[in-house]
């Protein structure tokens, strides 16, 4: 038995138009974003993919993908499941700043090893910040020191990891087919433990937006393939143009 995985970052959101840090703000698609994702739900029902569940985050940008390329697929009935341990990174005080002129700033190597590396974490917010999840209503819920101010990849592997043998493996299990529409990093952090990724390789790992990545696991959640959904040399390109934000 082979059990089907899709992964699909949302669309381009309007600070990834605008090369700002994202994060755990919560920013809309832009209108290439949005085409994106609609884009996504062609190729996902030109494939036959046709999930049974959608796990999401609590941002918007993710929620909207998912819900534009479940609509493309007349699958906008089947259940949304969002929470928390989907969002996206969270990138502390650079969340807001535009990327190249962090790397002019700070020097790019730098705003590599923030963005792309295992263990570093951005430098954290303060916790009087206005831009701090304390204040978001969506968290009120959380113990306020659960909340993060900065978070490195493994910060934020460390928190999808229960999600994903809680929530997402349950529904596999089932023989269910699932989509998880979420972010660049959070699903890294997942590929990583798919595809049991060196730490020290994970940087290289780009995962482009609104390009539906799918994966075959077998008996033990481990891949037999995996493949991006529609044309190979634009999943590179968009890869690629990835890496190269920060310049």
């Amino acid at each position: 038995m082979a059990y089907s995985l899709v992964l699909l970052r949302h669309g381009q959101s309007v600070w990834n138009l605008e090369n700002v840090f994202t994060g755990w703000t919560d920013v809309e698609l832009s209108e290439r974003g949005i085409e994106e994702a609609r884009g996504a739900g062609v190729t996902m029902r030109d494939a036959g993919v046709a999930p049974d569940f959608v796990h999401t985050s609590v941002l918007r940008r993710a929620i909207d993908t998912g819900s534009l390329a479940l609509a493309e697929m007349g699958r906008g009935w089947i259940p949304m499941r969002k929470h928390w341990r989907l969002n996206e990174r969270h990138y502390g005080a650079l969340q807001g700043q535009n990327k190249k002129s962090v790397a002019e700033e700070a020097g790019a190597e730098q705003v590599k090893i923030w963005r792309r590396s295992y263990e570093v974490a951005p430098p954290p917010l303060e916790s009087g910040d206005p831009r701090h999840a304390v204040n978001d209503a969506r968290y009120a819920w959380m113990a306020p020191d659960a909340i993060p101010a900065s978070e490195s990849l493994a910060d934020v592997l460390g928190r999808v990891l229960p999600y994903w043998h809680d929530r997402i493996v349950p529904d596999l299990r089932d023989d269910r087919q699932v989509l998880v529409a979420a972010h660049g990093n959070s699903l890294r952090a997942l590929v990583k433990h798919l595809d049991a990724i060196p730490d020290d390789e994970i940087a290289s790992v780009n995962i482009p937006t609104g390009l539906p990545l799918l994966y075959r696991l077998d008996a033990d959640l481990r891949p037999i393939e995996s493949e991006y959904l529609g044309d190979p040399a634009a999943a590179a390109a968009a890869a690629a143009a990835v890496a190269s934000e920060a310049g």
